[in-house]
């Protein structure tokens, strides 16, 4: 693994408190590449990390986000670029992990300069990697964000169709997530049926949102919470229940939904749990490893994130192939929920977490690559 600091930050003067208040890990990162640099028009911490290039160059979004430290962003980026090696793998598509983050640091607004300046220190960043690792819009981050990457680099995708690109991936995320919603019903309930199913999701993003329509549309019964408030008219809009963001997890229903950031399934959460699965859109949803033991004593189907929100990438590796059609890509995104399907079948044939079936999935198609 190579860790590249370009103009790395400055320690900031502190008490003897660990200024971080995300935990890093204790042991090296089994990351080929991290790159700190600070951008040279924003002057804000940017990193990349490629984790793995086994399969082909690194696809992972670009998250623009604000953290209370330069080395909470640098957890983020190695976790979330860790997840998209498992991801992509487990999609069975010919692209290694990789992720990047812009550290916007508290007390800091980005106006629309400052996020267009980001976004070409990003671009600047990325082509330093000499093609390890190509970008895509992410939280915080659009098409028309892509855009202004694409200006400093070529390895970017999810470029707005006006501009050639194949556009923002959320409409595929979505039909990932929805596929394996159904087939983890099944799994649980004996039936893909959504009508009269109760689903508490948890974030109305680009994601979310479009989720909680088409579930309505299918008759399910929803309720649904976000930390923006103005996402409540989309709750009235579809006549779901309104539940205050702290309170989502603790709603008796069929499924949990977690649509929002990262670790939201803790050990506190998951004892708290009145649902029979969990299945959404959210990156890195166990806070730690040993939460996906906790649901399975607690007998909650969990359907592990990185292959349940993988739409996104296949939409963006696919779509921008020529000779890729409409009904090749929607077949892909429905293959998500036979792929979740099958590893929510052998955990429970062999006795395991849903997490470990999957990482079994993912590294039997990397070790395959390698043969």
């Amino acid at each position: 693994m190579t860790i590249t600091h370009a103009a790395a930050p400055a320690a900031r003067t502190a008490p003897a408190a660990p200024a971080t208040s995300v935990e890093l890990p204790l042991d090296a990162p089994e990351h080929e590449r991290v790159l700190i640099t600070r951008g040279r028009r924003s002057k804000l911490t940017i990193i990349v990390a490629v984790h793995s290039t086994a399969l082909g160059q690194a696809l992972g979004g670009a998250r623009l986000w604000r953290y209370d430290h330069w080395t909470d962003a640098l957890a983020d980026a190695l976790r979330l670029s860790q997840a998209m090696t498992l991801k992509n793998a487990a999609a069975g598509l010919p692209r290694g992990g990789g992720k990047s983050v812009v550290c916007i640091p508290p007390g800091v607004e980005l106006d629309e300069p400052g996020r267009r300046d980001a976004m070409l220190d990003l671009g600047d960043a990325v082509e330093s990697l000499a093609g390890a690792y190509m970008t895509a819009e992410d939280v915080g981050t659009s098409a028309e964000l892509m855009a202004v990457v694409a200006e400093r680099t070529a390895h970017v995708c999810g470029l707005p169709p006006e501009q050639g690109g194949v556009g923002e991936p959320a409409d595929a995320t979505a039909a990932g997530v929805h596929a394996s919603i159904v087939a983890t019903l099944e799994h649980v309930f004996g039936s893909r049926e959504v009508r009269g199913r109760h689903l508490v999701i948890a974030g109305l993003g680009q994601v979310g949102g479009r989720l909680a329509r088409r579930l309505a549309a299918e008759g399910a019964r929803l309720t649904v919470t976000d930390v923006a408030e103005h996402t409540r008219a989309l709750a009235d809009e579809l006549g779901a229940d309104w539940v205050e963001p702290a309170d989502a997890h603790r709603v008796e229903a069929d499924v949990f939904v977690p649509c929002g950031l990262g670790g939201v399934l803790t050990p506190q959460v998951v004892d708290e749990l009145r649902v029979r699965a969990v299945a959404g859109a959210a990156n890195n949803q166990l806070a730690t490893r040993d939460v996906a033991r906790l649901l399975r004593e607690r007998r909650i189907t969990w359907a592990p994130d990185f292959i349940a929100n993988a739409g996104g990438v296949v939409y963006l590796d696919l779509a921008a192939s020529p000779d890729v059609t409409r009904a090749e890509l929607d077949a892909r995104l429905a293959g998500i929920g036979h792929t979740i399907a099958g590893v929510l079948r052998e955990a429970d044939a062999a006795g395991t977490t849903t997490l470990e079936a999957a990482e079994r999935l993912a590294a039997a198609r990397l070790q395959a690559a390698g043969d």
